[in-house]
């Protein structure tokens, strides 16, 4: 039976990889459904691919949240919102987007219609002149949406110290709940604001034997992600119905099937390492899909 749009929660994460440029795991970006609204928190490489794959024309998409302004979780955002705007192959976006963010967002969404005006000079001809308009809010801590019962909490998370503001987001509905840690070390605040929450999906870094990368470099990235087993400590603590994991960093000869084994040496609830297209249904229980095509 087709669910009605009040009992509709669901994520799906449209890009589980890093910034290396592999095919199977497109950037950083997830779609959240809840109520009749339809977000997307981050904007890495092929966002816009992968909205296309799941039949989802971006004019119906309601806003977009970034975590923070790392490349790897904006570039595919001038494809989502240029692209959206013309519409093909589904219909034309005809309002502005509303684009939620840390401090730096408003100077972005003023610069890039700057960046590409002679592109919306020409095509305003042709397409909805509101459609191209971006409307940015910076926020600190705190509630940052709250619609028809639907809350959406940014949260303050550790990942690159004080050089960049990185959030986490918790979206709750009807005694359900998701968050979403962003980039992040092992974190205290991401565990105090995840208390509760049905869904939890967070990144994860790993490393094994030799790589390009040099010992300063791995010492340097792992210190502002998050290893296995540090994860293992926050599920236990958080004890989410499910354990989800995205934005994969590894490293040398680390591979996705051994996030797992390392994780269960302090979690041993429920866990999936996610893929790109990886459907999570949160109702009575909280189930994941794979994407068949």
């Amino acid at each position: 039976m087709e669910k009605q749009a009040d009992d509709i929660f669901r994520v799906t994460l449209l890009g589980t990889g890093a910034p290396p440029p592999v095919l199977d795991r497109f950037g950083p970006s997830t779609l959240v459904e809840v109520g009749a609204e339809k977000f997307i928190f981050d904007a890495g490489r092929g966002a816009m691919q992968r909205i296309h794959q799941l039949g989802i024309p971006f004019a119906d998409i309601s806003g977009i949240f970034l975590t923070h302004h790392h490349s790897d979780h904006v570039v595919g955002f001038p494809d989502l919102w240029l692209t959206g705007w013309i519409g093909r192959p589904w219909g034309k976006r005809k309002v502005p987007l509303p684009v939620w963010g840390p401090e730096g967002t408003k100077q972005m969404m003023e610069y890039l219609p700057k960046a590409f005006a002679v592109d919306i000079r020409v095509r305003s001809e042709n397409y909805p002149p509101n459609g191209v308009k971006l409307v940015a809010d910076e926020f600190t801590e705190g509630m940052v949406f709250d619609q028809d019962g639907i809350k959406i909490t940014a949260f303050e998370v550790d990942h690159f110290a004080e050089q960049l503001p990185a959030y986490g987001y918790r979206i709750d509905y009807r005694g359900r709940s998701a968050v979403l840690s962003g980039d992040t070390t092992y974190n205290e605040n991401l565990i105090r604001h995840s208390q509760g929450t049905d869904l939890l999906v967070h990144e994860v870094v790993a490393a094994s034997n030799d790589g390009p990368e040099n010992a300063e470099q791995l010492k340097r990235i792992t210190s502002n992600h998050t290893t296995p087993e540090q994860a293992g400590e926050i599920f236990s603590r958080v004890k989410p119905r499910l354990a989800v994991y995205t934005h994969l960093l590894l490293f040398g000869d680390a591979k996705p099937e051994d996030l797992i084994p390392a994780t269960r040496k302090n979690y041993s609830g429920p866990l999936e390492v996610g893929e790109d297209l990886l459907r999570l249904e949160i109702s009575d229980k909280v189930a994941a899909h794979r994407f068949s095509g």
